[in-house]
């Protein structure tokens, strides 16, 4: 079976976050169903062009924020710790009109193992974009 390119995981072992991220999901984000849930929901309520991310915070809080257009949290200061580009140049040619299908179809390709890493730099304050 393939593996990723960061990770070494197969493709198929890949399905749901471990450790620090998981633990950080569960308690701010009520859990990776419910945070799933949540996430797909706020990508299928942006109004036109936009993205959803996950921010973090240099004590490894979790939210989620939606922004339209090319907007990020960084414009803000935040930190990103991941994010879905929900304009339908990110899955017209696949999906079409089908926001939803597409977003739950995104969760396939994550690699928990980098976005684990990332939280993980997030708490040092070594998150680069």
């Amino acid at each position: 079976m393939p593996t990723t390119p960061c990770s070494g995981r197969s493709w198929a072992d890949r399905g749901e976050p471990t450790a620090e991220l998981k633990s950080a999901i569960d308690r701010d984000l009520g859990g990776f169903a419910k945070f799933q849930e949540d996430f797909n929901a706020a990508g299928t309520r942006q109004f036109g062009s936009g993205w959803v991310f996950v921010t973090v915070t240099r004590e490894g809080k979790l939210s989620l924020v939606n922004k339209p257009n090319q907007d990020t949290p960084l414009m803000d200061g935040q930190r990103v710790l991941m994010g879905n580009d929900v304009w339908e140049h990110a899955y017209y040619l696949k999906y079409q009109n089908r926001r939803a299908d597409y977003l739950k179809a995104w969760w396939n390709v994550l690699d928990w193992d980098r976005i684990g890493e990332r939280y993980v730099a997030a708490k040092a304050g070594t998150l680069t974009i």
